[in-house]
Order: structure tokens, then C-alpha cells, then sequence
């Protein structure tokens, strides 16, 4: 049988002084960190060896270092360290009359397309419930939820989402849009390696959106000619208007800009062209009631 640990045995206080030690690499600053007298931290840090049965630091002249099972302890008190500070702050967000906190990021099409109108009516519903929305890259979003940094993330088909439970809530078609003084201004359709002879209006550097069209370029053997690049599909509108280049844009989160400015609006044929909006968060972890509410409102009323 495996020895099992009384968590009666292990304080917060121990755990907190053993990453100090593991992070300062020396006993006696980790006891000044924690003000701890040098023999207090010394017998604490015995004890807890004593308790998992097993050495935890290498001492020598130069300080300490983490044995493997030292690292084994040090991970997951970390983790112990963060579940606690999110206890703390849900509770806090009670005293202060708010039942619930949720991090939502985002990418620009479906913060643009279908999450504000989603985003009010679940307020409307739920006006206890905090929710920090954060716009950001869909490559980023997969990662933050992997590190917990946010619980539910929106994003676009494509992305590598390995580790995560991913859900179909919309549906998204990119197209390629010019003004009405552009050469292939009266074309229904045209494949992306047409375009390709043309300028581009782009987003900046990092985007998902530019990443997915270079990277469909580059299989064709071709470059993208980003003549501009910008920050915003707004700003991306206001240069195609002014036929500075065509550019490749979601139909449904930029309808309002095409219309207002009178672009021409040409389909993709390529079939990566139509893609999925997915609703992520992270396999397995916790999900706090806030975030099943709001996962579930999404999931209702997605495109």
C-alpha cells in the first residue's frame, strides 16, 4: 500500500516557507520571508520531509536545492496556493454583493459579431455575476485556459485545442472585400490564389486572421502583398474603401462597415474560408456555477 499523508499534518504556512526556501534556494531567506526564526523554518522543513517520508532539498555549503520529490511538493502547493486565492476571491465577491466571477476571452470576430447583444441579456439575467471580458488572439485564448488565467474562452476553428472541451456555437464565412473601384469588383466569387494578384489590407502582426491567410499563401506557394496593415476590421474597411487593397474579412462581424461604406462583397471558394466558432474551456478543471451559467447562456444563444 502507498504511505498516505494526513493533510491534518501539512499547514499552509509550511508549504508557503517550503516555496520560499525552493525559490530563494536558502533556508535562512526563506525564513526571513516568512518571518520565521532560522530554527522554526529548519524544524518546520524536517517535519514536512518527515511527514511525506521523503527528502525534499539537497543542503550543502552553497544552500539548498529541490530533490525530485521536492519538486513533485512544490508544484502542487503552487496549485494549492492558487485554488485558495480563487476561494478568497469568490468570497470576497460575495461580501461585496458580487455572487460570481468569470474570465472571458475572446477573439475580435465574435466580440464583434454576437457576444455583446449575448453578453447583455445574460447581465440582464444575472446582474450578481461579473464577468471580465478580455479581447485577444485565439492561439493566446488556448493557452490562457490551459494556465487558468481565464475560464471560458470564444475563438475560431483551426487553432490546435488539445487539452481543452471544445463546443460549436456559430458559424463564421470569410470573404474577400474591395471597393467599387477595384478590378475584380463585379466578381461573385473568387478563389484565394486569384487574390493573390492583388494588394491586401491586413491586421497587424499576431493576429489569427492574417496568421490563417498567410499561412493558406504560403501552401500555394505565394505571398500575401500587404500594402497596409492595421489594428482593427473597422480601420481594415476604411482602406479597402479608399482601395488602398482588397482584404479578407468575416462576413458577419463586419456587415455594418461594408454596408455604411459600400464595399463589394466577393465569396471565398476555397473551403477554409467557412469556419466554426467554438466555445473552449479547459478539460477537467473546476468550473465554478458563474462560469456554467455563462457557458450555457453562450451555448443558447450562439450564432
Amino acid at each position: 500500500m502507498k504511505p498516505q499523508i494526513n493533510p491534518a499534518r501539512v499547514d499552509f504556512v509550511t508549504l508557503k516557507l517550503f516555496c520560499a526556501i525552493a525559490q530563494s534556494g536558502s533556508i535562512t531567506k526563506g525564513a526571513h520571508e516568512c518571518n520565521l526564526a532560522l530554527s522554526a523554518a529548519s524544524r518546520r522543513i524536517s517535519e514536512l520531509e518527515e511527514i511525506v517520508g521523503l527528502m525534499l532539498l539537497d543542503r550543502s555549503a552553497k544552500g539548498v536545492t529541490l530533490t525530485q520529490a521536492g519538486h513533485a511538493v512544490m508544484q502542487h502547493a503552487l496549485r494549492l496556493f492558487q485554488g485558495f486565492e480563487q476561494f478568497s476571491n469568490e468570497l470576497g465577491e460575495y461580501a461585496k454583493g458580487i455572487k460570481g466571477h468569470v474570465r472571458l476571452w475572446a477573439n475580435m470576430s465574435s466580440l464583434t459579431e454576437f457576444l455583446p447583444a449575448a453578453l447583455a441579456s445574460f447581465l440582464k439575467q444575472h446582474p450578481e455575476i461579473q464577468v471580465e471580458v478580455e479581447e485577444q488572439m485565439s492561439g493566446d485564448i488556448v493557452q490562457a485556459l490551459l494556465d487558468g488565467i481565464a475560464d471560458i474562452g470564444v475563438l475560431a476553428d483551426g487553432t490546435p485545442t488539445a487539452g481543452l472541451d471544445t463546443q460549436v456555437i456559430g458559424h463564421d464565412e470569410l470573404v474577400i472585400v474591395c471597393s467599387k473601384a477595384h478590378p475584380i469588383k463585379n466578381k461573385k466569387s473568387i478563389s484565394f490564389e486569384e487574390s493573390l494578384d492583388y494588394d491586401f489590407v491586413g491586421l497587424n502582426r499576431g493576429s489569427s486572421l492574417l496568421e490563417l491567410t498567410s499561412r493558406q499563401a504560403e501552401r500555394l506557394s505565394k505571398q500575401m502583398r500587404l500594402r497596409i496593415q492595421v489594428r482593427s476590421y473597422d480601420a481594415m474597411c476604411q482602406m479597402i474603401a479608399v482601395n488602398l487593397g482588397v482584404g479578407v474579412l468575416p462576413l458577419q462581424a463586419c456587415a455594418p462597415q461594408i454596408k455604411a461604406m459600400d464595399l463589394k462583397v466577393i465569396r471565398l471558394e476555397d473551403a477554409w474560408a467557412k469556419r466554426d466558432l467554438l466555445l473552449a474551456m479547459k478539460a477537467n478543471g473546476y468550473q465554478s456555477p458563474a462560469c456554467a451559467l455563462l457557458s450555457q447562456h453562450l451555448i443558447e444563444h450562439g450564432l
